[in-house]
């Protein structure tokens, strides 16, 4: 550690639906290194009948997590990056007080939501303008069942903030919307990079609420004098891609512009980076969408599924008495089962195959995960899956072929061919959908860095501290400084 005491250290802050930590990174002898510090579990809960995101915890937690920085690494960070998941939101009062409740985006207070908003705009309309794709628990889509449900509470409000604003205004005092993570909320105008009054105005939400997007890279401002003296230290705030898509997709090592990026996580993020907004018709039937990156460039990606439906499947069987089946399986009424086990009886239940959509609305949050698959193959005419391997089975088969299916549609939107797929983040270490996924799209795929996202909102920090002199040089340093591992399709040459 006293070697990299003598490096400048920076504080990540990356917060996910399910969890968060808190990491130390630095760049010695031209490579760069980190160290987490703290991890924690971002839990909802259910308030009023809807499924809710606790921000004050988290809030703590990012206290508590930076306090950790300096108590672990003998070091205080010169600078402090937040990022975390998009689409949800907090509102202000006048006072600077929450309106409501912090509503989670799995919420069902959209469902139904399409037939109210294509009566006020034109779906097609909606995507020309923002070029974002269509889900039910878009920000536009919330704000809309949150003016039919509790109209007094944005008449109440004064100030919009995304997770990370918000966050970031806690620790500072200032308030900015970020540009990377507006964007997720389809009201954004694509090519402007601003608010679309259009789209505000007839959906009847308020424009005064909204701040001008402030995009990766400023420098928002120092801890207040609370803060610094609750952690042990003072440091800048910078503002890096703080969605966490928009982080991942800068720590792609990939070796040319040939490369689909993946950041694999709960969700798939499948796609590209542009330096232009595809908005056409055909874009938007095949439901691509153009989210804001760094330097104001375009992630034009899928918003897939992603591993959210085995780790349902895990929560399930763990959580209740679910054998069926193979008598063999008896042993997982008998321990908390891991995702290692469940790509062993994965393995023992090939070669069965069963495909279901996996980007249907029916798996955002069903009671039983295993029942709906079941259900869904049966619907779709596809062999039903009996034991647990067979669903996992099921998993790995349908999510594969997305992939396959959305680099089809990269390939026809852009007229460009793709030679690699580049795979970030936690997923990448799932080595069985790696193996598929190469075999399934018929490419080589580079799985690595795992902590994409957090190695990401380090580069935005970093270049602003002058340890890299642009996002290039940034990822010749992850190429160096991080293992990526390449699989190639079974029966291809490496």
């Amino acid at each position: 550690m006293e070697s990299c005491i003598e490096s400048k250290h920076y504080a990540a802050v990356d917060i996910g639906a399910s969890s968060g930590r808190v990491l130390a990174g630095w760049v010695e002898d031209g490579k760069m290194s980190y160290q987490e510090v703290y991890r924690f579990d971002n839990e909802q809960k259910r308030v009023d009948g809807h499924d809710c995101w606790d921000v004050e915890a988290l809030f703590d937690h990012v206290v508590a997590g930076l306090r950790a920085v300096k108590d672990q690494t003998g070091q205080a960070p010169v600078t402090i990056g937040i990022d975390t998941w998009g689409v949800d939101f907090v509102l202000l009062d006048e006072h600077n007080k929450i309106v409501g409740d912090t509503v989670a985006y799995r919420d069902a207070r959209t469902d139904g939501i399409y037939e109210v908003a294509d009566q006020i705009m034109d779906p097609a309309e909606v995507y020309a303008r923002t070029g974002i794709q269509r889900q039910p628990f878009n920000t536009l889509y919330q704000l809309l069942a949150l003016k039919n449900e509790h109209p007094e509470q944005l008449e109440a409000a004064r100030t919009f903030l995304m997770i990370p604003d918000y966050l970031n205004w806690r620790l500072t005092g200032i308030k900015a919307n970020e540009y990377t993570n507006a964007s997720t909320t389809g009201m954004l105008d694509a090519e402007k990079c601003t608010w679309d009054t259009e789209i505000l105005s007839r959906f009847g939400i308020p424009q005064g609420i909204f701040l001008e997007p402030t995009t990766p890279g400023v420098v928002l401002g120092e801890l207040t004098a609370d803060i610094s003296e609750k952690i042990g230290y003072s440091a800048t705030v910078v503002l890096p891609a703080t969605h966490d898509t928009g982080s991942a997709f800068l720590a792609v090592p990939a070796k040319d512009d040939n490369a689909v990026y993946v950041s694999s996580g709960t969700w798939s993020l499948l796609g590209v980076e542009n330096q232009h907004a595809i908005t056409n018709e055909l874009a938007r039937k095949q439901n691509f969408t153009n989210e804001g990156g760094y330097l104001k460039r375009y992630r034009f990606l899928k918003n897939i599924m992603g591993l959210w439906m085995n780790q349902s499947v895990r929560r399930e069987i763990n959580g209740v008495d679910y054998v069926e089946g193979k008598t063999s399986h008896k042993a997982l009424m008998d321990h908390k089962v891991g995702f290692d086990e469940l790509r062993t009886l994965c393995r023992e239940a090939e070669p069965f195959e069963a495909y279901v959509d996996v980007d249907d609305d029916r798996f955002l949050a069903p009671d039983s995960m295993i029942q709906e698959i079941k259900q869904a193959c049966a619907e779709g005419g596809e062999p039903i899956p009996h034991t647990v391997g067979e669903i996992m089975r099921a998993n790995y088969c349908s999510l594969s072929r997305s992939y396959a299916k959305a680099i089809e549609g990269l390939r026809e939107l852009s007229g460009h061919d793709y030679t690699s797929i580049n795979i970030v983040g936690g997923g990448c270490q799932d080595y069985y959908l790696n193996q598929m996924t190469a075999d399934t799209c018929g490419l080589p795929v580079f799985a690595g860095p795992i902590e994409g996202t957090c190695i990401g909102n380090f580069i935005v920090q970093m270049i602003a501290g002058g340890d890299f002199a642009d996002l290039a040089d940034a990822r010749a340093c992850v190429a160096r400084s991080f293992d990526v591992k390449r699989i190639d399709p079974k029966g291809a040459q490496a």
